[in-house]
């Protein structure tokens, strides 16, 4: 509770709150609390965005994560601000003390989450991430709540002033640390470092200007036993952190493995996401995953690829456009028809295109795509090409996407954006998109049929079965190989009328769709619309 007190007499100070005994002058010794106060504000900053981008790589749902994470935070902060009032009395041990755990814990969250995450897989268990994300949370939250309270009292014990005048000192150096911590956290620690030892050399830099303010400045205001236990601590938690730093490289991939299995040929980080590539060689199949989703399975992709890419060829086909796509396998499909002039491939990440094009397992498999001259990439984010993309140009527009519903893609699978796609198309063009899987989230799936039909397309749904049970390629990778999609959801539209949905007569047939099995899953998507479903948009997304 916040306690209701009297504003002590100007001059009084409590008994317990005597000017501190400094080996400098107060002066440098209030400037050297207020670097502290930077230092503490930048790592706890940076503790925070650990947890909402790991929190939003494992799980997915970035905003959700980011809320969760934020919210949680900030209220842990002033519980803790407000139990920081019974260590006033002891404020240069307590200090030490918070500032010793804050660096433990947040230093090696990162690795606590991922080693659940890796060696577990289940999230919805008691012990799973997400609660161990929220009490991470919490925790963190506690520990820097109660730093700005025991900083106020330590800067008062050096020289008295108004409070207004500390709070104002305080907070100028917490936010401006704040804003280190939040630019250093994307710009250095993430690229440079990754989320594990980035933390850990947070951590790391916690604990020392914690325990070199109270072990040095305020040493004289700790009795020998606090000095000892104070000074081990300090040493036990920097050792962790640094034995962690040492063995992260072996721990990261020990956890891929547990996560891959042990078949795992590359591993990279890229500017965009993390690439793994496993199988590919001795027959085993190849599979590719993106941030952790299964987004290629060389056991069933040809299913998937032939579904997307068929049925649009059917029709007028000499220039195409593939948004997404840097594997290679939808151009592979494109290049099957006579007639294509000109492949445009869009895609993010040049990384994935790089594989595509010079992996001997991931270019076998999408037939050397990107070596024919007719096909051309282009890195960039889909959705800003297409706003200067040229109008009326494409005869078939194939939207290869991560699924609706990953916080990153919605904007792919808005009006907006397929507006801008709309305007792409030919005359007699056709958009096809992939939607998700319709039996386990036929709502996202008939989401982005409004959405097309919002923006002025007539669609046609369909679906394939087929899809490996195996780690899920949805939005939550709690889903596990029980629950995983049996099933890919498309939609074919074009904007002049309601395309037809079928496969071109004048080229061989696909080895994996018929015709009139491709009518029948049709009819079986249709069973399952849900009208009455609002548009997604770029303000009020809907996935």
């Amino acid at each position: 509770m916040i306690e209701p007190h009297a504003p002590a007499p100007p001059g009084s100070p409590p008994d317990w709150a005597g000017p501190a005994r400094l080996p400098v002058q107060p002066d440098t010794g209030r400037l050297l609390v207020l670097a502290c106060v930077f230092v503490c504000a930048a790592c706890g900053l940076v503790y925070e965005l650990e947890l909402v981008a790991l929190a939003s790589y494992l799980i997915g749902d970035s905003v959700t994560q980011a809320s969760v994470v934020l919210s949680l935070m900030v209220f842990a902060m002033g519980v803790g601000s407000l139990g920081a009032k019974r260590l006033r009395w002891r404020a240069a041990a307590g200090f030490g003390a918070i500032e010793a755990i804050l660096a433990l814990v947040g230093g090696s969250s990162a690795m606590a989450l991922y080693a659940v995450f890796a060696w577990t897989g289940g999230w919805g268990g008691l012990w799973g991430p997400r609660w161990l994300l929220v009490g991470f949370s919490l925790t963190i939250g506690l520990l820097i709540g109660a730093e700005v309270p025991l900083l106020m009292e330590l800067i008062q014990r050096i020289r008295r002033q108004d409070a207004g005048g500390v709070v104002a000192d305080l907070f100028a150096a917490d936010y401006v640390g704040a804003l280190v911590g939040g630019l250093a956290f994307p710009f250095l620690l993430l690229p440079l470092l990754g989320q594990l030892t980035g933390a850990l050399i947070t951590g790391t830099v916690n604990a020392i200007a914690g325990g070199a303010l109270v072990l040095g400045l305020f040493r004289r205001d700790l009795t020998p036993r606090a000095r000892r236990l104070l000074l081990l601590a300090n040493l036990t938690v920097l050792g962790i952190l640094a034995c962690a730093a040492v063995l992260v490289d072996d721990f990261e991939r020990a956890a891929r493995h547990a996560v891959y299995g042990k078949d795992v040929r590359v591993a990279l980080q890229t500017g965009v996401q993390e690439v793994v590539l496993t199988g590919g060689t001795h027959g085993r199949p190849l599979d590719l995953f993106l941030d952790g989703r299964l987004r290629v399975s060389g056991r069933d992709e040809l299913w998937y690829h032939e579904a997307l890419v068929q049925p649009a060829m059917d029709g007028p086909h000499a220039r195409v456009l593939i948004l997404g796509g840097g594997d290679g396998l939808a151009a592979r499909e494109v290049l099957r028809h006579a007639g294509v002039r000109r492949v445009d491939v869009v895609e993010l990440d040049p990384e994935v295109v790089r594989l595509a094009r010079d992996d001997p397992a991931l270019s076998r498999l999408n037939g050397h795509a990107f070596d024919d001259p007719r096909v051309h990439e282009t890195t960039a984010d889909a959705f800003r090409w297409l706003r200067t993309a040229p109008v009326s140009t494409y005869d078939v527009v194939v939207a290869d996407l991560p699924d609706p519903g990953i916080t990153a893609s919605t904007k792919l699978y808005s009006e907006e954006f397929y507006g801008l796609a709309r305007r792409a198309l030919a005359p007699g063009g056709r958009l096809v998109v992939h939607a998700g899987p319709v039996a386990t989230r036929s709502r996202a799936f008939w989401t982005v049929d409004a959405t097309l039909r919002s923006a002025g397309l007539h669609t046609v749904p369909y679906r394939v079965s087929g899809r490996d049970a195996g780690f899920a390629a949805g939005p939550d990778r709690s889903v596990g190989a029980s629950r995983a999609p049996r099933d890919w959801g498309f939609l074919l539209a074009s904007a002049d009328s309601r395309p037809r949905l079928g496969l071109d007569p004048n080229q061989p047939p696909p080895r994996t769709l018929t015709e009139s099995a491709l009518r029948a899953d049709a009819r079986a998507a249709a069973a399952t619309r849900i009208g009455g479903l609002p548009a997604s948009t770029l303000v009020h997304p809907r996935y």
